[in-house]
């Protein structure tokens, strides 16, 4: 039986680190080409969703001189939460995961993040967030996924202006630091490597990317980014608890539920939110929306519904955050 890891990227503080994956028979999710078109690029990414992850199987951690072994969960995830105290420089780090089954063994390589001293962290959606997904609308959204690959797909105008000015935003050495962002979505791991390119190929901040669970299944694909969206609720508070001391700035578009997840983050965090940016997605602003933003607003909050960018980047420059 062949194994295949997908390793995703970590993250890290003067305490602890974190590094998650997954394990896989014969393929990760991830094997296909930019270049596939048609009926070819539909195929690739219903394949995505006919994996078979592997249960309780060893998985080892190497970094530094740091080795630890955990096993993987039913859906083939591990996850290694370390006390990790060791000088660390701020930036991304390389490190190794191996698998070992019978005499073969894998190992693949991946990153984790040591913050830099910063003013903030950002935390974004994806979908009709920076990228435009149609959300709103079922059939539109599973059409345009399945016809066109990730160099056909589009980012919303100026928001890769107004990330990257979020990204050194109070950086006092803005070439070498940067503030760290984090994109928290519903869409399931079967797409990081989807999503992972598409952020780079539009040289948004790269970023620790957190998703929502695995599926195995092609009826599981129709219902991708939809259901229960508490889990981005649990993502967000683990990494706001994880760097504390940080202002966050939220962003996230009205199509699904983020402006409630953020008036619930906002009230669970009194103190770190500096700012909640929620993007509009249809022609008009919805009144239940605005009621929301409201809320959080009373609660020392700057907030912006916004449907253009532009409108993002002067709130921002306004309220000091660039």
């Amino acid at each position: 039986m062949k194994l295949d890891l997908k390793l995703y990227r970590g993250y890290a503080n003067d305490e602890e680190l974190v590094v998650f994956g997954h394990l896989f028979e014969s393929w990760a999710p991830d094997k296909y080409s930019i270049e596939k078109k048609g009926i070819k690029h539909a195929y690739a990414i219903l394949h995505k969703f006919r994996i078979k992850p592997l249960k309780n199987y060893e998985v080892k951690l190497r970094f530094r001189d740091l080795e630890v072994t955990t096993k993987t969960m039913d859906d083939g995830y591990f996850r290694f939460t370390i006390p990790y105290n060791e000088d660390l420089e701020p930036g991304w780090h390389r490190y190794e995961v191996i698998c070992k089954m019978h005499d073969f063994g894998i190992i693949e390589t991946g990153e984790l993040l040591k913050p830099y001293k910063s003013r903030f962290g950002i935390i974004s959606d994806i979908d009709d967030t920076f990228l435009i997904s149609h959300s709103n609308s079922f059939f539109k959204k599973l059409y345009v996924m399945l016809s066109k690959n990730l160099n056909k797909r589009k980012v919303f105008n100026d928001v890769v202006r107004h990330y990257k000015r979020l990204s050194i935003a109070g950086q006092d050495n803005k070439k070498k630091a940067s503030n760290s962002f984090f994109y928290v979505s519903s869409s399931e791991w079967n797409l990081y490597d989807f999503i992972e390119e598409f952020a780079a190929l539009h040289d948004l901040p790269k970023a620790v990317i957190k998703l929502k669970d695995i599926k195995t299944g092609l009826s599981d694909f129709i219902k991708s980014g939809r259901g229960d969206h508490d889990h981005k609720f649990i993502k967000i508070k683990d990494i706001i608890s994880f760097y504390p001391k940080l202002k966050y700035v939220l962003l996230g578009d009205d199509s699904q539920h983020d402006a409630y997840l953020y008036e619930k983050i906002c009230k669970s965090f009194p103190l770190n939110i500096r700012a909640v940016y929620i993007r509009q997605t249809s022609s008009k602003q919805k009144d239940k929306i605005n009621k929301v933003l409201e809320n959080i607003e009373s609660m020392g909050v700057s907030v912006c519904y916004f449907r253009n960018s532009e409108k993002a980047i002067q709130h921002s420059e306004r309220i000091d955050i660039i």
